[in-house]
């Protein structure tokens, strides 16, 4: 799937950590991807009305702070294993029946929270994920509210569920579909790797982009399951497969960067991790 104006640009800005890209560089690279240079500037005066990206005083481009949170996951894919401690069965929840369901920007908010951090409904307002993530609750709480969720969700670790719930409770996450994706990107990585060699500079600077960002999708958005409920071997053999590929991305992409006065440590992706609002788009990155 080709990118959108939109996220081409947040993708681009986003591999330059604060600094600044020329509107002509954003302009050909939309090119490459066949989006028209208007198309380009018009989402770019969007981005820059809703505070998405700022303008510096010699008329170029950045990301603007009021992505941090989402990027700060973003720029850490290679190192999603990091997060994770051993689980010991426990659980951590979020009660959200007393939230209002009226605003609906809210409740998007709060779902884009869950999926970043892996969570899933166990019941109506609850939302549970296995608690093995490094700073336990009160961390997860304070990522949680960064990435939208409601100060007024109560936040709180659970111990010895029900059989009949802990059955239920593993199920929630889709592993079949997880390992399935491991080991389909794997792959699709080691044989783009071998053919990028032929190809045209624009070509693999498209191949790379497109893929890559589906790489690193899957990366952030990675529930991060413990060993009992998945296996994890293939998800790092991905990660491994993935780090190698953001190298050769970055060797792609590095002379249109530097041409543009834009070099960039880290391969630029299509990452659209994100709907609706725009509050949580933001693009990805490679290794930090």
């Amino acid at each position: 799937m080709a990118p959108t104006a939109k996220s081409l640009i947040l993708d681009l800005l986003s591999t330059l950590r604060g600094a600044a890209m020329p509107v002509r560089a954003l302009v050909r690279a939309g090119g490459l991807f066949g989006i028209a240079d208007n198309g380009v500037r018009v989402e770019l005066a969007r981005l820059v009305a809703r505070g998405l990206v700022e303008r510096d005083e010699r008329g170029r481009y950045r990301i603007a702070g009021r992505a941090e949170a989402v990027q700060s996951r973003v720029v850490s894919w290679s190192r999603i294993e990091d997060r994770m401690t051993t689980w010991t069965g426990g659980w951590i929840g979020v009660h959200t029946g007393s939230l209002p369901r009226s605003d609906r920007r809210a409740a998007r908010r709060r779902v884009r929270a869950f999926d970043f951090l892996g969570f899933r409904e166990l019941d109506a307002g609850l939302w549970i994920r296995p608690d093995n993530l490094r700073g336990g609750v009160a961390d997860v709480r304070r990522q949680l509210e960064a990435l939208g969720l409601d100060a007024a969700a109560i936040v709180f670790t659970l111990g010895a569920l029900d059989a009949a719930s802990e059955a239920r409770a593993r199920r929630l996450w889709d592993v079949a579909a997880l390992r399935a994706g491991y080991r389909a990107l794997h792959q699709a990585l080691m044989a783009s790797e071998r053919r990028l060699g032929d190809m045209a500079a624009a070509h693999a600077m498209v191949e790379t982009f497109v893929l890559g960002g589906r790489a690193i999708r899957q990366l952030v958005l990675d529930p991060l399951l413990p060993e009992p409920i998945l296996p994890t071997a293939e998800r790092r053999a991905l990660v491994q497969a993935m780090r190698r590929y953001d190298r050769i991305g970055r060797d792609c992409w590095r002379p249109f960067m530097r041409e543009h006065g834009a070099p960039s440590r880290r391969s630029p992706v299509d990452l659209r991790l994100t709907r609706g609002d725009g509050e949580r788009a933001v693009a990805a990155g490679g290794a930090a």
